[in-house]
């Protein structure tokens, strides 16, 4: 696994050169992925406005800012992403806020799913390749102490309770569970992502 890590970070991105390929290909009428079609840069580009707003407005809370700052240990967030992925869009400046608020203690690593499949692989949920998934790896030493992801335990609720009670996943499923991240403020992420790291 270590090998495969060190290939995705290789190929990896910060922040502000995620956010730059996402607007560059949405100049050519693309998204990120292998995969191609109107739908996906249709996603791209809601998620491009997404990031947008939530860039401006996101708040890592102050108890968890406090928690951030006395991390004993350096780590390094690798995170594995696409620019169609909606719940990826809400996720990620909650991400880069608490990487910013973290006295350079994180350092965040955003790779794309598609290219580093081998890594993806180690880390499916429920066999699937849900992201983002976030990989928590020590700094000093390069290992992987634990992940979290795709969603926090709320929003993987709901989406569980729609699914039970309409039988599939659609569009409007879709347009709640972004109600959902609306109205948390990305606080469970902050909490449930914190709750890890403390545990290590």
């Amino acid at each position: 696994m270590k090998v495969s890590i060190a290939k995705a970070l290789f190929n990896s991105h910060s922040y502000s050169e995620y956010r730059k390929l996402i607007s560059d290909l949405l100049l050519e009428g693309k998204s990120t992925g292998n995969e191609q079609s109107e739908k996906l840069t249709h996603y791209s580009i809601l998620n491009e406005t997404r990031l947008n707003r939530l860039d401006k407005t996101m708040k890592i809370s102050a108890e968890n800012v406090v928690k951030l700052q006395a991390l004993k240990k350096e780590y390094i967030w690798l995170v594995l992403a696409e620019g169609w992925c909606g719940d990826a869009a809400q996720l990620l400046p909650v991400f880069n806020k608490m990487v910013q608020e973290s006295n350079k203690k994180i350092e965040m690593k955003i790779a794309l799913r598609d290219e580093n499949e081998d890594t993806m692989n180690h880390f499916l949920t429920n066999g699937t390749r849900a992201i983002p998934k976030l990989i928590i790896i020590e700094k000093a030493t390069g290992d992987v102490l634990g992940h979290w992801g795709p969603r926090p335990k709320g929003a993987i609720e709901f989406m569980n309770n729609y699914k039970k009670e309409h039988g599939v996943i659609d569009e409007t499923a879709k347009a709640e569970l972004q109600l959902w991240y609306l109205h948390d403020k990305g606080l469970s992420t902050q909490n449930e992502i914190l709750d890890l790291m403390l545990s290590l």
